[in-house]
């Protein structure tokens, strides 16, 4: 993207855009940088500094938590057009926890500094509103994965990602192995296999190296609906 293009995009994805004074849009320009991560980059990790706001043009990124014997929980996703605020952590008091983000594709992103985020949102009402927010909505993502992971039987929650993941890509087959698929959610992958073979069993899915196609959505469905 051109610098007119970025600028455009950020207009787009900040609502707190229209509000900046000329000074303010400037620096903010000035401090948005445009950044290439291949698939499988880790992009943050607690012991990273603060990369401030990101916001994804093209592909897409997991944010997640690490247990201590270093088990994976899925948080959310980032998809284009869309903007993660807890890799600015260090500029919202209310964040206590570290995240790890890493790229679930070829992605490209800009990312806003931290110092001027911090420096917007201490100046302008609109911008701390804004990052206010936005970390609201990301906490209602976090109880949500909690939720399911904690009360959800496995094949409720699988039959859930299938469908948003199909939703979100816009296909029936999704290009995921068993083991990114356990990745994804926070699970063994051993679960995943066994689960993913009962649904094929079902004929809910066909299962190819590589790779899952819904063939049934109304019957995962009717089991991602059903009570537990």
């Amino acid at each position: 993207m051109t610098v007119q293009e970025d600028q455009a995009f950020l207009e787009n994805a900040l609502p707190f855009f229209p509000r900046l004074s000329p000074s303010e849009r400037s620096l903010l320009l000035q401090s948005t940088t445009s950044v290439s991560y291949k698939k499988g980059a880790s992009i943050h990790r607690a012991d990273y500094k603060c990369l401030g706001l990101l916001l994804v043009k093209t592909g897409s990124l997991r944010v997640y938590i690490m247990s201590e014997d270093g088990r994976e929980i899925t948080l959310y996703r980032i998809y284009p057009g869309e903007l993660c605020i807890l890799s600015a952590s260090c500029v919202l008091s209310s964040i206590t926890f570290d995240v790890y983000i890493d790229a679930v594709d070829d992605s490209q992103v800009l990312q806003v500094s931290s110092a001027v985020i911090s420096l917007l949102m201490h100046d302008n009402i609109y911008v701390e509103a804004f990052a206010n927010k936005a970390a609201a909505e990301r906490f209602s993502d976090v109880m949500w994965a909690m939720q399911q992971i904690l009360f959800m039987s496995f094949d409720r929650r699988l039959a859930i990602f299938l469908l948003d993941e199909s939703a979100s890509l816009a296909t029936d087959t999704l290009s995921l192995t068993h083991e990114q698929i356990a990745k994804l959610m926070g699970s063994a992958r051993e679960v995943v296999t066994r689960m993913l073979k009962y649904f094929s069993q079902e004929g809910y899915v066909s299962l190819a190296r590589g790779s899952v196609t819904i063939l049934d959505k109304k019957a995962l469905r009717k089991l991602a609906d059903s009570a537990q």
